[in-house]
């Protein structure tokens, strides 16, 4: 199923600026509070074209002009925008750019979105039951709308100033990374698709307005690495020989020598403040753990020591960025750790189980088989930590996303509310 004429499909509306009609004064006052449209005091120009709207003017057109105006406002008097959300990475937070693909990675498929309340649990393509950890970040940190998916049609003009979202299911630092699905937007490439973004917003803002708003009003986040693992370097059978040819000293060490050119080139693209996620506990998905037959509380313990080796190696390279590259912020997201309490110690959380999905199928832990419509679907969403197989739920999402907003244990050297207004 494809859902490329679906506006729900590509990161639609957050629930937050959904506004019910009534009367124009009180339609007007939501946008306002809701961040679509910038104070009158600010913006008198609107005046006339307010007052030349009256009741029997449809709401719906209401709305379209003056969330086109608030973009003219904001081209004007760049304090008008509320700053952008670019997001890297893999399918933790697709957002629905593999849609556009001929992929064997995908989630337009139901269950998947079941609890997504903007496409009213239909699925949009994230691999998840609601919203990603990427979505809900950009709702703490004020974003009006979700970031829409690069190759999404609707993903052009002044909506990308709201940001945009390059990830990928499937996709690695790697180019080879992700190979077996086909289809898939790796890093080296997502990079590319922001710098036709970045022209674009030129051409939006002019040219020293948009480069201080990427230096100083955009955030890029960068979650990747996990199927650099999962489905190249750990991957049953196919990596057997490639793991014989190299040890994971050696392959952590391309990881990074490609995701330090990845992130200099964003660099000299203008961005400035950056989050980067380390890889969880690869060892104690419900994949893995299914894949290995074990008990409900251990864990695999090779993938979570290359992941470790690698994460070791991350930090020690957003700190030489920090030094060496003037006026970037590098913040170090340790998902590891974080993802390794919620399993820890999931019942302090609420849930039921950090072992078994909700969404699969096949093995101990319905771990074998991804969420589809064929496959086990628990009653109780929110009391799972993992949704499917591979990714969390959106209750687990809520708390990673609140710890790294607004924690300081688990993101370093400031969260991201202190990054976003730097």
């Amino acid at each position: 199923m494809n859902h490329q004429g679906n506006p729900f499909n590509e990161g639609s509306t957050s629930p937050a600026t959904r506004v019910q009609p009534n009367n124009r004064h009180r339609q007007v006052i939501s946008l306002q509070i809701h961040g679509l449209l910038p104070s009158f005091s600010l913006q008198e120009e609107l005046a006339p074209l307010i007052v030349a709207m009256d009741s029997r003017t449809p709401f719906t057109m209401i709305l379209l002009v003056l969330s086109l105006l608030a973009c003219a406002a904001g081209l004007e008097d760049g304090d008008g925008l509320l700053g952008a959300s670019f997001l890297f990475g893999d399918s933790l937070v697709d957002a629905g750019n593999n849609n556009y693909l001929t992929t064997l990675s995908r989630a337009n498929l139901p269950p998947n979105g079941i609890d997504f309340k903007p496409s009213g649990g239909q699925p949009t393509g994230r691999f998840t039951n609601g919203r990603t950890i990427g979505d809900i970040i950009g709702e703490q940190l004020g974003q009006p709308n979700y970031a829409l998916p690069f190759l999404s049609p609707n993903a052009t003009g002044p909506v990308i100033l709201n940001g945009v979202n390059y990830a990928s299911g499937g996709g690695g630092i790697l180019n080879q990374t992700g190979r077996l699905f086909v289809g898939r937007i790796g890093m080296d490439v997502q990079v590319d698709f922001f710098n036709v973004t970045r022209k674009q917003v030129d051409q939006l803002l002019g040219p020293a307005k948009a480069k201080n708003y990427i230096m100083k009003d955009s955030i890029f986040s960068v979650t990747i690495g996990s199927n650099d693992f999962l489905n190249n370097y750990l991957l049953p059978v196919v990596s057997v020989a490639e793991r014989l040819v190299y040890t994971p000293n050696q392959f952590t060490d391309s990881m990074i020598t490609n995701l330090r050119s990845q992130l200099t080139r964003l660099y000299t693209l203008d961005a400035r403040k950056f989050v980067v996620a380390n890889v969880g506990p690869l060892g104690c998905i419900p994949y893995q753990k299914s894949l290995s037959g074990l008990d409900e509380k251990e864990c695999a313990e090779l993938p979570n020591q290359v992941v470790t080796q690698y994460n070791g190696k991350l930090k020690d390279l957003l700190a030489e960025l920090n030094d060496n590259l003037p006026g970037a912020s590098f913040c170090l997201a340790n998902v590891y750790d974080l993802v390794m309490e919620l399993i820890s110690n999931y019942p302090k959380y609420g849930f039921d189980t950090a072992s078994q999905a909700c969404c699969g199928s096949g093995g101990q832990y319905r771990g074998l088989i991804p969420c589809g419509p064929a496959t086990s679907l628990c009653e109780d969403h929110s009391k799972h930590v993992f949704w499917d197989p591979y990714h969390p739920s959106e209750a687990a999402n809520i708390i990673l996303a609140r710890e790294l907003v607004h924690g300081d244990k688990y993101i370093s050297p400031m969260n991201l509310y202190t990054l976003r207004h730097l």
